[in-house]
């Protein structure tokens, strides 16, 4: 009888950690073990996860053979999942296989198991799946924070502004890493001391075969702050990246005048490098399993904050900012949660001006947007395109919006540059930036700002 090709794979000269259940006859998990050993693996434990159908006493009946013994659930142990990290530590394994079967696991616990494992730095393994921790090398020297999100469209970059525009103002100037599928073969620098940046700067960037609305040059123009910009392709499920130049990009961070090195993530894909902290975050928009659970458990776990964006209707019910609140204290009790709505901030004087506002928004929320405009800047919404992420259907917005307004208003992502700031230059328009911030309308915090600056305290002693 032979194991499973990936657990060979797997388990050939690794230390292994056993998941175990009592739906199985122990004959079956002795030989199961067996074949592991076979393998080359080196068993240090197993964990019983439950079951009693053919089993009575994990212990007596299977016995840890060759010095190896049985973790079982004991009174210090809250959950099944306290158990496994219990037998991890205890046991020191590289990998954990997973023997157990439906019913003792579902989906939904397997990934939990898979969250926590991977929060260990230990590889979870089965029959026909494997997951890897995702990569963290260590290549920074100063104190360093990452934002990470459970998705793409979560508000992650306009969060990522709100972070650096504060630390630059509290005097921790900060280098952000921004890693993106439209970025620059070599990581590129951009220092707004030696930039002049807008609008005709970033169209100059795109005619050459830039991509200028890539995150890099949206936070050096709208935080004001130096950025290295990096790309990537591919995003594995607990966030590794397939291929990346971010560690080299993390190492020139690492060598310019400031502070703190902030590395922001690329919709659910994380930055490949170690870093003091991070700070996740989430869109209400999203289907909450995106959110707590799959691996988006694994990115709460790791985290010290979450930032829940988009909190209001029609995006979410109170229901859902409800039930996404918690299940995030569920997953990671100690988390502290900012609960937040975005409001629009024009980077110009927009006060008495026709303006086409050009977003990544859904489009239930033009009725928000258009009235914070109108109310807080004195200016008249002409027009709202929501299509920067569609070519085709934004050239269309373009033609007939740009008609009627005087300033082109919009986010510096997707075909915000090469299509929309240049339909806008042709048409004779203005351009004007628009930046979102993130207010507080919820969660178990007083302050964003002042949790935000109390993380960096922590890293900087």
């Amino acid at each position: 009888m032979h194991s499973s090709g990936i657990t060979e794979s797997i388990t050939s000269g690794k230390k292994v950690l056993c998941l175990i259940d009592g739906e199985h006859y122990p004959p079956v998990t002795r030989d199961a073990i067996k074949s592991i050993e076979a393998s080359g693996g080196k068993i240090v434990g197993a964990v019983f996860i439950g079951g009693t159908e053919k089993i009575v006493n994990a212990r007596r009946e299977l016995g840890g053979r060759n010095g190896w013994r049985i973790f079982q659930p004991e009174v210090t142990d809250s959950s099944l999942y306290e158990l496994i990290e219990r037998a991890v530590d205890e046991s020191g394994p590289d990998v954990v296989l997973d023997l157990s079967d439906e019913p003792v696991v579902d989906y939904f616990t397997r990934f939990r198991i898979g969250s926590v494992l991977l929060r260990k730095g230990v590889i979870y393994s089965g029959a026909d799946f494997s997951f890897s921790p995702p990569r963290a090398e260590k290549v920074l020297t100063r104190p360093s924070i990452s934002i990470i999100g459970t998705g793409k469209r979560v508000g992650k970059t306009a969060v990522g502004v709100y972070i650096s525009r504060l630390l630059k103002n509290s005097g921790n100037q900060p280098v952000v890493v921004c890693m993106g599928r439209g970025g620059p073969p070599e990581p590129e620098v951009v220092d707004p001391a030696k930039y002049e940046l807008n609008p005709e700067t970033l169209m100059e960037v795109s005619k050459r075969g830039g991509h200028a609305a890539s995150d890099y040059w949206e936070d050096a123009l709208l935080g004001q702050v130096i950025t290295v910009g990096c790309r990537r392709c591919g995003g594995g499920m607990g966030g590794d990246p397939f291929f990346s130049n971010v560690i080299e990009g993390a190492r020139i961070a690492d060598s310019l005048p400031g502070e703190v090195v902030v590395m922001e993530g690329s919709g659910a894909t994380l930055p490949p490098v170690a870093t003091d902290r991070r700070i996740v975050v989430a869109g209400a928009g999203q289907p909450i399993e995106n959110i707590i659970r799959f691996y988006g458990e694994y990115r709460i776990l790791i985290s010290e904050l979450a930032i829940v964006t988009m909190c209001e209707e029609p995006v979410a019910s109170p229901r859902k900012v409800k039930d996404i609140y918690e299940g995030i204290k569920e997953i990671n009790p100690d988390m502290k949660i900012a609960l937040t709505v975005f409001r629009p901030d024009p980077l110009g004087d927009i006060t008495g001006r026709k303006v086409f506002v050009a977003t990544t928004s859904r489009s239930d929320v033009n009725d928000s947007i258009s009235d914070h405009l109108e109310k807080r800047h004195g200016c008249s919404v002409v027009g709202i395109s929501n299509n920067l992420s569609d070519r085709p259907s934004l050239k269309l917005d373009l033609r007939e919006g740009l008609k009627k307004a005087e300033i082109l208003l919009t986010e510096i992502k997707a075909a915000s540059i090469d299509v929309a700031a240049i339909e806008a230059e042709k048409a004779g328009l203005d351009i004007v930036f628009l930046n979102n911030i993130p207010e507080l309308t919820g969660g178990n915090i007083d302050r964003l700002d002042r949790e935000i600056l109390s993380i960096i305290q922590k890293i900087r002693g």
